[in-house]
């Protein structure tokens, strides 16, 4: 696993031993920053389920202008700040958080609309359900034109919401990858 482009192209993320964490894969990762292009530019970012840091580090490679990290392992939050260090993205604007999605969320309000909101839960585990319904509810959280990437087994579907639709869907094996945008 690693930062595919940006200013920290190449850098080798560390990750865990065992399956404890599923990080994205570098072909799905560049297939999603692929159809993101300029977006990410700028962009103020939110990565739930954030594990390894993988999707929040491409991001601010990439220059996004701020990373929200959201995961409750403490595990995970140590491998989030390594990656950070070893990448040299600890000067760029990013933030840290060990919440409980479940509960958690609406801590993540009080820093404002994301221009992306990325979604890498546990697999069948109806947690897509969880901040896919919380979002709906509480859809300032997303700016306008901003866009919620979910990634998720291809057994798991993604739901109806009253504000959110699905704007695109691209399948990679077992694992899905869901654009949703509100809906206007």
């Amino acid at each position: 696993m690693r930062v595919i482009t940006g200013t920290a192209k190449g850098t080798i993320l560390k990750a865990p031993e065992g399956m404890a964490i599923r990080p994205t894969t570098d072909r799905v990762k560049e297939s999603v920053f692929a159809i993101l292009g300029e977006r990410i530019v700028n962009a103020k970012v939110l990565d739930l389920f954030s594990g390894t840091g993988n999707l929040g580090i491409e991001s601010l490679s990439r220059g996004a202008q701020q990373v929200v990290f959201v995961d409750q392992s403490a595990v995970s939050l140590r491998l989030i700040k390594e990656n950070l260090q070893r990448t040299r993205m600890t000067e760029k604007e990013h933030l840290v958080l060990r919440l409980n999605i479940s509960g958690g969320m609406e801590r993540v309000m009080s820093f404002g609309g994301f221009d992306l909101i990325f979604c890498d839960p546990p697999y069948n585990k109806g947690l897509i359900d969880n901040v896919l319904g919380f979002i709906d509810k509480n859809i300032s959280i997303l700016e306008g034109e901003g866009l919620i990437i979910v990634e998720h087994s291809k057994h798991e579907q993604v739901g109806a919401y009253r504000h959110l639709e699905t704007k695109r869907l691209e399948t990679y094996g077992e694992t899905c990858i869901s654009f949703i945008a509100g809906k206007n």
